[in-house]
């Protein structure tokens, strides 16, 4: 029989350990957490890592779902910082450069991206970022963070996570002037 799961069964279901409704957690929400998951992972394999890891924070967490947020964003906050904490814990951030470091201490300009390129053209530029470029723009551009809490999540400095994005805009912006050509 294919029962139709709601939500509100999903998750009391997964609070009383019900193997089904952890299943069914899985089937309705895996496509939606693996696509937040590639806007943070090098490849699809590091994607299905941090889903992975992230549904079992989840599963295990789950009881402490007070309901205030919708289920969903409740889910994408723990995957999210699951793969921040990847991004942290293999020191991605090494080679990255502060403001300061720049040539007169700050950035001159803006970089614009035309809009004139399929979805799936961007995205596919997105993931070629450097993972520390990446993360900062998908958390001030995707998810609206300001750069305080994007230091604070990362671990960096505030003037690091600008240089940052502005990096991460400068190469998407020549990886996509390549794709016109």
């Amino acid at each position: 029989m294919n029962h139709r799961w709601r939500e509100v069964e999903i998750i009391e279901g997964c609070i009383n350990n019900k193997k089904r409704a952890r299943k069914a957690l899985y089937e309705h929400y895996h496509g939606y957490l693996l696509a937040v998951a590639m806007q943070y992972a090098k490849d699809r394999y590091e994607a299905e890592s941090i889903l992975l890891e992230s549904l079992l924070k989840i599963y295990n967490k789950i009881s402490s779902y007070e309901r205030k947020a919708p289920f969903v964003n409740w889910m994408k906050s723990i995957l999210i910082n699951t793969a921040i904490d990847k991004i942290r814990k293999n020191k991605k951030f090494s080679r990255n450069i502060s403001i300061e470091d720049l040539p007169g201490g700050e950035i001159q300009g803006s970089v614009e991206i035309e809009d004139d390129f399929e979805a799936e053209e961007i995205l596919s530029a997105i993931q070629q970022l450097p993972p520390g470029y990446k993360a900062v723009f998908n958390l001030y551009v995707m998810e609206g963070y300001s750069h305080k809490e994007i230091a604070e999540k990362l671990e960096i400095s505030v003037n690091t996570s600008k240089s940052n994005l502005h990096r991460a805009r400068r190469i998407l912006k020549k990886l996509l002037e390549n794709i016109k050509r």
